[in-house]
């Protein structure tokens, strides 16, 4: 599996930035604007926070695949909100390790 595959996700989001090909899923996100991209990246957190939960309290058999898909669109919905406001996950990255080092 590439662990990696969130830098792919955000080159595909850029692509479909610049050329906003219709019937596109992010090309309707994009055309919202960021009020929208920013709601769903609200939904997406809180559904992951109640699978997440409810997969830790063993709630029911599907929880924690469902704590993955919710974690995948937030992940997505992130992505896209990065795009749309003009930052990278090498930005996120770079904050990160200056955080690990100090």
């Amino acid at each position: 599996m590439d662990d990696l595959f969130v830098i792919t996700l955000e080159k595909i989001i850029h692509q479909r930035k610049r050329e906003m090909p219709e019937g596109s899923y992010t090309t309707q996100l994009f055309q919202k604007g960021v009020d929208k991209i920013l709601q769903k990246v609200g939904e997406e957190s809180v559904e992951f926070i109640l699978d997440a939960k409810n997969m830790r309290e063993n709630k029911y058999p599907e929880a924690g695949k469902r704590a993955v898909a919710e974690a995948a669109d937030l992940i997505y919905h992130l992505t896209v909100a990065f795009a749309e406001i003009g930052i990278t996950w090498e930005d996120v990255s770079r904050e990160l390790q200056a955080r690990h080092s100090q």
